[in-house]
């Protein structure tokens, strides 16, 4: 069953102004002005917002439906380092998309540099806003069909992006069990895991019929 949604509004209420860039790095910072609809009517004093703008990204959850198991990367994340005793972190498979709207084709593309595997089947999951208060980042989920009987593993990554990865092959069952203790707490990797977890027996029932 489908639902309409709740907001009364939409991109017309809301009044732009130009765009301003103030930092153009590898991430760039615009600031937004606007002015906007209110819940009680009228429209708002205008609102000055920082935004950084670094693209969409895409993450893809191998799984074996034949083993029960997923494939999970570790690398360092230093932004984990202010709020976690390390900054080592379990995650899905994931990267940017560099402007690509071929989301399928990015996330073939970063299993093979990231777990040095081919993916041929993808689900797609979802895709949500990283955190709309400050950036526009999108993330684009992706469920893989996998063989992971015989995958040996190892350390992976782009030299000339400083990547040191290495993969996990674990059950299902330690892979919630790890999310659980809260040692898997980023974003994408707990939605695509709950996501699994939520549609599990469908998946199967699909995959099995395919």
């Amino acid at each position: 069953m489908k639902i309409s949604a709740i907001s009364q509004f939409n991109h017309d209420d809301i009044e732009l102004k130009p765009i301003e860039r103030v930092y153009n790095g590898f991430f760039k910072i615009n600031i937004y002005r606007f002015h906007h609809a209110l819940f009680a009517g009228g429209k708002s004093v205008e609102v000055k917002r920082e935004i950084l703008e670094r693209g969409h990204a895409v993450a893809v959850l191998p799984y074996d439906p034949k083993t029960d198991q997923v494939l999970l990367i570790e690398q360092i994340r230093i932004g984990a380092l202010a709020s976690k005793q390390s900054p080592w972190l379990l995650e899905c498979i994931a990267g940017m998309a560099d402007g690509s709207t071929d989301y399928e084709d990015v996330a073939k593309r970063e299993a093979f540099e990231e777990a040095g595997i081919e993916l041929n089947e993808l689900e797609f999951m979802m895709s949500y806003l990283s955190s709309p208060g400050g950036t526009t980042e999108r993330l684009y989920l992706y469920l893989a069909r996998t063989d992971l009987a015989g995958y040996q593993g190892g350390i992976f990554g782009l030299d000339n992006e400083d990547e040191d990865i290495k993969t996990h092959v674990m059950s299902y069952d330690e892979a919630m069990l790890r999310l659980e203790q809260g040692e898997i707490d980023n974003a994408a990797t707990v939605i695509s895991l709950q996501w699994l977890a939520l549609n599990k027996q469908r998946i199967l029932s699909d995959w099995k019929n395919s």
